[in-house]
């Protein structure tokens, strides 16, 4: 898988990872109904299932890796859901987790 896959597995798997802990927090936090955890079991388990998809050769490399673009899919959410732009911290702190998981991801391996 190319470098380009890998990123849409990790953005695909962020929108449900994202997507299925909303509906918990629209539960739990928002006072929604408790029908909302159904949706966000099967988004939990989509979400489990893209990320074994990555082309990487270790199960922590891809989650370390994963990690920074679920940082920036975050602060994507917050923007486009949620409707509040990103500040200039939250988008310094999200490119400096992509640059650390592009090193963790495309480092060279001995």
């Amino acid at each position: 898988m190319s470098v380009a896959g890998t990123l849409a597995v990790y953005l695909g798997a962020a929108s449900a990872e994202i997507a299925g802990c909303y509906a918990f927090w629209a539960w739990l936090r928002l006072g929604l109904s408790p029908l909302w955890a159904l949706p966000g079991l099967l988004s939990l388990a989509v979400f489990a299932s893209l990320l074994t998809r990555a082309e990487v050769d270790a199960a922590g490399r891809a989650y370390a890796a994963y990690g920074g673009v679920y940082i920036a899919a975050s602060l994507a959410w917050l923007w486009l859901v949620e409707g509040r732009a990103p500040d200039r911290w939250d988008m310094v702190g999200a490119a400096i987790c992509l640059i650390g998981a592009a090193i963790v991801l495309l480092g060279p391996r001995g």
